[in-house]
């Protein structure tokens, strides 16, 4: 226990028409700066996708959260934002948006392996 660590984490939100404020959970999205640690699971659930609109184009879909994906791996790839520091990468992650893709608030904790807490919410929040 003595090499656990703050993290903090949003739930990435599909919000199928924004007008109506109505979201499916569809990935978790985690920040630990002292682990060094930017990590991103996604995973869209097609059956409830339908239920909510059938006019997104899942294809860009997929595109635009590869992209949150590159920018969290800081991967050249992502853009100007993938090149700066994991804590602004994850600011800019769950800044609010009017999009389709939003995050939900910040939430903070603490872990030993950031990976595994990443993986436990996303079971918890979107599976």
């Amino acid at each position: 226990m003595r090499n656990r660590e703050t993290y903090e984490y949003a739930i990435i939100r599909l919000v199928p028409k924004v007008e109506r404020q109505e979201f499916i959970n569809i990935g978790v999205v985690l920040f630990s700066k002292k682990k060094k640690y930017l990590g991103i699971r996604y995973q869209i659930d097609e059956s409830k996708l339908k239920l909510f609109s059938s006019e997104i184009d899942k294809e860009n879909l997929n595109k635009y959260l590869k992209a949150w994906e590159l920018v969290c791996q800081g991967s050249p790839e992502g853009g100007p934002i993938a090149k700066l520091d994991l804590a602004f990468r994850f600011r800019w992650l769950v800044a609010k948006r009017s999009t389709i893709i939003q995050s939900s608030a910040t939430h903070s904790g603490l872990c030993e392996d950031p990976e595994q807490v990443l993986q436990d919410l996303f079971e918890s929040f979107v599976l």
